[in-house]
């Protein structure tokens, strides 16, 4: 997921979340279409004093909003009470800060926050401890009056329901913060920046089981595999056409760096 967006997608994202085209885009503003068209894709387009004051005007930003300079659209002098430390790191660039804001404004963020103040501030303590401390007098009025021997049923029961309060409150956590990655993570799987899906290294394990049915050398193994990444059919390639390709490959660092080139097939 990008760090942040380019001031040509922004005005895109604007145009696109108020439905207009260009051309009415155009009309509202007073700017031509030409001209918005290049703000929205080139990204060494000078934008005028002019036009980018009409376009904040329209969509009701800031112009620092416009020029990616604030990520703040609806509230811009909000006090927020920030410590200087969380400031600082915001400003550092060392997190994702894009990130960090759709994890807080996932709809479960709530909850987490809520569930990790209740554990901070020991709200729950004297509960569990009461709890526990109800089923360990339990336990211990089985062991004085009955003396069971072995692994007793009953007293192993009553030792499992006892619950440390640092375990609960992890699971409990640990299962809605799963939640909101899952979330975030299949809303952003299309992104371009994102690392594609297993198939395609579920593919090259085809290809290359398929490559290892060939006939002849490692080498021979090795330029089908590569034919077949290229869309080549090796097997439709004459016998002149695969010696010009294996004398290719055997130049290349991929060859020569692979386990391939030191082994022989029997």
């Amino acid at each position: 997921m990008k760090q942040g967006i380019t001031i040509q997608e922004r005005l895109k994202d604007l145009r696109v979340e108020r439905n207009l085209k260009l051309e009415e885009l155009a009309v509202a503003t007073g700017i031509s279409k030409s001209a918005l068209g290049s703000y929205e894709n080139d990204e060494f387009k000078e934008i005028s004093h002019k036009s980018l004051v009409a376009l904040a005007k329209l969509y009701g930003v800031s112009t620092d909003y416009l020029l990616c300079l604030a990520e703040n659209r609806d509230h811009p002098d909000t006090e927020l009470h920030l410590s200087d430390s969380m400031v600082k790191l915001l400003k550092s660039g060392r997190i994702n800060n894009r990130l960090l804001c759709e994890i807080a404004t996932h709809e479960d963020f709530v909850t987490l926050m809520t569930d990790t103040e209740i554990y901070v501030d020991g709200i729950a303590t004297s509960h569990f401890n009461d709890f526990n401390g109800l089923l360990e007098v339990l336990r211990e009025k089985v062991l004085s009056e009955y003396q069971p021997a072995g692994e007793d049923t009953a007293l192993k029961t009553l030792e499992a329901m006892q619950v440390r309060e640092e375990d609960y409150f992890c699971q409990v956590t640990h299962r809605t913060w799963d939640a909101i990655l899952h979330a975030i993570r299949e809303a952003h799987k299309d992104d371009t920046d994102s690392a594609p899906d297993g198939s395609n290294a579920l593919n090259l394990i085809k290809d290359a089981k398929k490559a290892l049915t060939v006939p002849g050398s490692y080498l021979d193994v090795f330029t089908a595999l590569t034919c077949t990444q290229l869309q080549i059919r090796y097997e439709k390639l004459s016998e002149q056409e695969r010696t010009v390709m294996k004398n290719i490959m055997k130049k290349t660092p991929a060859y020569k760096d692979s386990p391939l080139s030191r082994m022989k097939r029997k």
